[in-house]
């Protein structure tokens, strides 16, 4: 019988167990000595969730070419680099680059990933079709061609997006964006922004469109963080972006406050979408906020919780897929993501 053994990560912490597979193959969890024959050892956590990507951009990385650090000139719609690439390139060479991106994630230990696609209905399918024969799961919160009200588009979009995922709502008419949001709304279709970013935006505003979580949030004061933790609204950090354009993320002040944080990658242009590196990057620049531990939890049952995955061992919170790390390194050791 195949048995894994070491710290296994709890949403309450580390407690020292081990798992074994009954005879249908599900993972069993226990919490004495073991006297099986022990196949892996180290720190046993749950698969990755990835709570935000593009991986769309991702054939740009191969493309090796310098790119702007200015936000608006490389991902803001529609002109930006990233948006005049992906009207230009090919969607075979757009599909191979998300099925490199999807596969990074799959060796890192990624079950699942939550992915702000761009290109309306064109781009979102492209997106379902490439992740159908692999086993890392998309969310994909999809976006409309154009920052300009189609209904109908919409309405053929939310057929196939599990939400819409949206740029700064500075990039939009407030007229357009509420006939967006209220549509969303009226088919129960969760809806969520990049806010904050380049330059801090009112947050009342932002609340008022119901967002389902937030992106960023760079620019974000005390008091608007303080406003988002007391209206229970996630927000998703992906602090190897933010610096990328020479932003910082206020991760102590959102510690502070109590905001309910996850962890993203975001552009796979820039880097591997594995948030293990990401949390990697945050232990090495910001050691004194976050334990492993915590940053651990963000990336596994935070979004869990969140997105309402139902994805547990049968009896246990602890869910069926895992990866087993080095202690220290935090080198992967195994995982069963994709096995």
């Amino acid at each position: 019988m195949r048995c894994v053994a070491g710290s296994i990560l709890l949403e309450d912490g580390f407690k020292d167990g081990y798992i074994t597979y009954n005879i249908k193959n599900m993972p069993v969890l226990h919490f004495e000595k073991t006297k099986e024959q022990i196949q892996y050892e180290g720190l046993i956590i749950p698969s990755f969730v990835n709570a935000h990507t593009h991986i769309g951009d991702s054939f740009i990385r191969k493309m090796k070419i310098p790119l702007p650090k200015d936000i608006k000139s490389l991902v803001g719609p529609p002109n930006g680099l990233k948006h005049q690439l992906l009207q230009s390139t090919d969607q075979n060479t757009i599909r191979q680059g998300m099925h490199l991106a999807i596969d990074e994630m799959r060796t890192c230990g990624t079950s699942v990933f939550l992915d702000f696609r761009e290109n309306g209905i064109k781009g979102s399918s492209l997106l379902l079709r490439s992740a159908e024969p692999v086993t890392v799961r998309p969310l994909i919160f999809g976006r409309p061609t154009s920052i300009l009200y189609d209904e109908k588009e919409l309405l053929e979009l939310f057929k196939i997006v599990d939400g819409i995922g949206l740029s700064s709502i500075s990039d939009w008419n407030q007229d357009h964006l509420e006939l967006v949001v209220s549509l969303a709304k009226k088919n129960n279709i969760p809806i969520a922004f990049h806010a904050s970013e380049s330059k801090r935006e009112d947050i009342e505003t932002l609340l008022s469109y119901d967002p389902f979580f937030l992106v960023h949030m760079t620019q974000a004061t005390k008091q608007d963080l303080r406003t988002v933790a007391e209206e229970t609204i996630p927000i998703v950090v992906c602090p190897r972006s933010n610096n990328f354009f020479d932003l910082t993320p206020p991760l102590r002040q959102m510690k502070e406050q109590q905001v309910q944080l996850l962890l993203g990658t975001d552009n796979a242009m820039l880097h591997s979408p594995c948030i293990l590196d990401e949390i990697k990057f945050v232990l090495e620049l910001f050691p004194d906020i976050f334990t492993l531990e915590e940053l651990l939890i963000m990336a596994t049952y935070g979004p869990r919780k969140v997105l309402n995955l139902k994805d547990g061992i049968p009896g246990a919170n602890f869910p069926s897929s895992f990866v087993v790390l080095e202690p220290g390194s935090l080198q992967i050791i195994s995982t069963t993501v994709g096995s």
